[in-house]
């Protein structure tokens, strides 16, 4: 599965790839905390630092992928709450 940081970004509306509800999404999220907070949730990263989001092919803004087999929207609302409670 792999994870765009545009998922998550508070900044983005639904169009521009947020997969997430406004109270839940993240200000500015990096590729590298995304990482951090799915590390301790116990999954196992690989981060692609030069990949571009289709949606925004102009910005290089990296994804990380991971081995997950769920629903992808559960996981991006667990990560959001990692990411405010750390």
């Amino acid at each position: 599965m792999i994870i765009w940081p545009a998922y998550i970004d508070k900044e983005k509306s639904r169009k521009e790839g947020r997969k997430v509800p406004k109270n839940l999404a993240i200000k500015n999220p990096r590729v590298d905390k995304i990482a951090k907070a799915l590390e301790r949730m116990g999954f196992n990263v690989k981060i692609y630092r030069d990949k571009r989001y289709p949606r925004q092919h102009w910005d290089v803004c990296g994804c990380v992928e991971i081995d997950y087999q769920g629903n992808k929207l559960e996981l991006l609302k667990k990560i959001c709450k990692e990411l405010k409670n750390k």
